[in-house]
């Protein structure tokens, strides 16, 4: 999945998307928080139109996609159309659609079923918005088909690119996609959030015939086009976010295998087949994992696929990109401990496929919901692997490197993205939530009964927030607020009275009524408190200040003694 700078848990460097950069441990301070309130984000009118679920927008339910296009390597053009289904929820002569100004807009008709199509008027606004007119109003409950004629030379955009034209390692051309940040408008048109996903989808890419081209879903079949062209297509039988949509043309081999009825099929550049049948047969170790926790692979008819690209990695549904050199940790790092055990990208970008692609946020500000649960899950697959203490060490390691400067969520209705704290704070929050339950036989069950309540859904943290509210019995609400909606985590306050043997605590946090049970004594034989933010509470206790602990790897806090 990626998009933006993220912590690598098991060694010192940050993920910039699946860019590296190095950070040294000694430097980077173990922040409670800025106390200094973030500031005030000016956002663009562009910004606004592109997230906003406006009223073009809330009119209309997405229904299904046929994006079909022609990629000219040599000439580095793309043209087609996209074919948009959409069903009115209230009536109206006007839909809002998005797509970059470096694209020409060729025409846009209303597909008729009886009756030759007809022209349709649009206007380009701020940004990639573009309003599409209609003659007489559509009718509510009615469905209606769009067909958008486009053109032109991609313009590069983002850490990734977008959609860029590249040469492989040995001079081949290449052609991948990459547009979570920057959003799918870079290369196609579509209703470019993330709250409305078409059910299915089909893909058709004329590529040059003598290379291979790959797109998420079940490939259905190719036809030579006799004019040095290929047309490839494919069949997505599941709802997908646009930003996962993919395409990929290269000199690929294909090898495959299957995991039960799954099918697993992986596309590699020729001089590295052997290399990728060597490091893919951890595929079933993850696939093991996450079945084990959340239940089976979400999108069996659509198969399971790996694609050789040129930068790291990027979960397009069920055509994950593949760059991490064959090798364990990323990128050739880190060169020691747990992270060097496994390969990180077909971890992540694997875990993505139940949290990103199957549940996805509905807004970009609370990409957490793909980020924070998908670093998780690399603890989890640890712990499946090779035991609970391993898996807390690996969801601990580099937490020195967490800002805590910005919440977690950012702001809604608007293109903003998140801080990079989503990715390591949003797993050290689960860790602690995991914390908070207390019975991991209870956790367990509530990360399978989440992800199959909410699997082919959007949702916000606030259903999330409900369901597990809901299904402990609990109000976590303040929990998940103090982690996820303001910048500092809780502190602990602890005051010792050595000659009484008491020790008074309490927490520091910035959630009004925040409360939270923390473990706290000595290793093996912890004593659970129950601090709030309202009042000091006292516990008698022998220990010395120096000697006192607070299991800081079961929860994310910091901790204060006097």
């Amino acid at each position: 999945m990626l998009k933006t700078i993220r912590v690598l848990k098991a060694a010192g460097f940050l993920l910039i998307g699946c860019a590296v950069l190095w950070v040294s441990a000694q430097t980077a301070p173990l922040n409670a928080g800025s106390t200094t309130p973030p500031a005030k984000v000016a956002f663009s009118e562009a910004d606004k139109r592109r997230g906003s679920y406006g009223p073009y927008r809330a009119n209309n339910d997405l229904l299904y996609y046929h994006l079909d296009v022609r990629v000219d390597q040599e000439e580095q053009f793309l043209s087609g159309k996209n074919s948009i289904r959409f069903k009115m929820l209230k009536a109206g002569k006007r839909i809002q659609l998005d797509l970059v100004s470096t694209f020409q807009i060729d025409k846009i008709v209303l597909d008729r079923t009886n009756g030759t199509p007809l022209l349709l008027r649009y206007e380009r606004a701020a940004g990639r918005t573009i309003y599409v007119d209609f003659s007489k109003t559509l009718r509510k409950g009615e469905t209606y088909t769009v067909e958008f004629y486009y053109s032109g030379h991609p313009v590069e955009m983002g850490r990734f690119g977008g959609f860029v034209f590249r040469k492989d390692p040995m001079g081949r051309p290449l052609v991948n996609t990459a547009c979570e940040e920057e959003g799918a408008s870079v290369w196609w048109p579509n209703k470019d959030q993330w709250r409305d996903e078409v059910d299915n989808m089909d893909i058709s890419v004329e590529a040059p015939s003598d290379l291979v081209e790959v797109s998420g879903g079940r490939f259905q079949s190719k036809e030579d086009l006799h004019d040095g062209y290929t047309r490839w297509n494919w069949r997505v039988q599941y709802p997908i976010n646009n930003y996962d949509v993919s395409l990929n043309i290269g000199k690929y081999v294909h090898f495959g295998d299957r995991y039960g009825n799954l099918t697993l099929d992986y596309y590699v550049f020729p001089e590295d087949l052997e290399k990728a049948k060597r490091q893919f047969v951890q595929v079933k170790d993850m696939l093991n994992a996450f079945t084990h926790y959340f239940g089976e692979y979400p999108f069996p008819e659509d198969g399971y696929k790996l694609v050789e690209a040129m930068y790291s990695g990027v979960e397009n549904q069920t055509a994950i990109t593949y760059g991490n050199h064959f090798e364990n940790g990323y990128l050739g790092r880190p060169k020691s401990g747990i992270g060097t055990r496994f390969d990180f990208i077909i971890v992540h970008e694997s875990a993505h496929e139940w949290f990103g692609n199957s549940i996805t946020a509905r807004d970009r500000s609370d990409m957490w919901i793909h980020e924070g649960w998908a670093n998780y899950c690399e603890g989890l697959f640890v712990e499946y692997m090779w035991g609970k203490q391993d898996g807390i060490t690996y969801v601990n390691t580099d937490k020195e490197n967490v800002k805590n400067h910005d919440p977690v969520i950012s702001e809604e209705e608007v293109v903003s993205t998140p801080p990079v704290d989503q990715y390591k704070k949003g797993g050290l929050f689960l860790n602690t939530l995991r914390s908070v339950i207390g019975d991991d036989a209870r956790w367990f069950a509530l990360l399978h009964d989440y992800y199959q309540h909410f699997k082919y859904q959007t949702i916000m943290t606030t259903d999330m927030v409900a369901f597990f509210n809901q299904k402990t019995g609990k109000d976590l609400t303040p929990i998940f607020n103090e982690y996820l909606r303001h910048a500092a985590i809780p502190v602990l306050q602890l005051r010792f009275d050595e000659n009484a043997h008491a020790v008074s605590y309490r927490w520091q946090a910035d959630e009004k009524d925040f409360a939270m049970p923390v473990l706290v004594g000595q290793k093996d034989h912890w004593k659970m408190i129950y601090p709030s933010t309202r009042e000091w509470k006292t516990m008698p206790s022998s220990l010395m200040k120096d000697d006192f602990d607070v299991a800081t790897d079961s929860y994310y806090i910091n901790v204060s003694k006097e």
